[in-house]
């Protein structure tokens, strides 16, 4: 049984994508806007009726009516706001969707412990707070654990274990899903939380979900789950 570590890069892959569709999410505020202009000048018009047919001895209360138009004034100005903030918020999915495009065909780095071995090599990448020693357990899609193996690593991050396909009863498994599990203990037996990632090609972006959804190697991601870009040569 042979066990390698070293990181191995996997073919891109080209993918295609859809541009993001218009959104008419500025009805409603539209709508609303017409509504509150007519009910104003409504107002305005039964305002001006009334000052002009008030009794004399028994005028109509100023501040009554002031507090009405400042109402109406605080109303207008939240819609103008709102509408302000739906315009923000579309750049900004723009901005997203441009972004998440440009990582198509590129090896990308995200949190997980599933990887796909391919040309029987599964590469993981684990995050290892001090030095310690690392008990790996690889497990198939069905849960049945396919490798056990007990490692001393020194302390650092994004260090690359590359499982060769063989368990340790020498058997070759094949191509596929397969899930890690790595526990350390450091030099005075203290247990150690160890992280995992797995790379993969970011195949396609759906952008009809906000945010903006990768595909990578099969499972869906987001932007900010990416940890980092490798590098692939040609």
């Amino acid at each position: 049984m042979t066990t390698t570590t070293g990181a191995t890069a996997p073919t891109v892959v080209s993918g295609t994508t859809e541009l993001p569709k218009s959104s008419s999410s500025n009805t409603l505020s539209s709508t609303t806007g017409s509504t509150l202009a007519g009910n104003f000048q409504t107002f305005l018009t039964l305002l001006t009726t009334q000052l002009q047919n008030q009794n004399p001895l028994d005028p109509l209360d100023t501040n009554q009516f002031t507090q009405q138009l400042v109402q109406f004034a605080g109303v207008e100005q939240q819609l103008k706001t709102n509408d302000a903030l739906a315009q923000l918020v579309t750049l900004q999915q723009t901005t997203q969707a441009t972004q998440a495009l440009g990582f198509v065909g590129k090896t990308a780095l995200v949190d997980g412990t599933t990887a796909t071995m391919k040309n029987s090599l599964a590469t993981w990448h684990l995050n290892v707070p001090s030095d310690s020693t690392v008990d790996i357990t690889v497990a198939n899609a069905s849960g049945q654990t396919v490798f056990t193996g007990k490692y001393t690593a020194a302390a650092g991050t994004d260090i690359p274990f590359t499982w060769n396909g063989q368990g340790n009863d020498g058997t070759q498994w094949p191509d596929g899903k397969y899930t890690i599990s790595a526990t350390g203990k450091d030099v005075a037996n203290n247990n150690v939380g160890i992280s995992a990632q797995v790379q993969g090609t970011v195949s396609s972006v759906d952008l009809t979900q906000s945010p903006p959804l990768l595909t990578i190697d099969g499972a869906s991601y987001t932007l900010s789950q990416v940890k980092s870009i490798i590098a692939t040569s040609n």
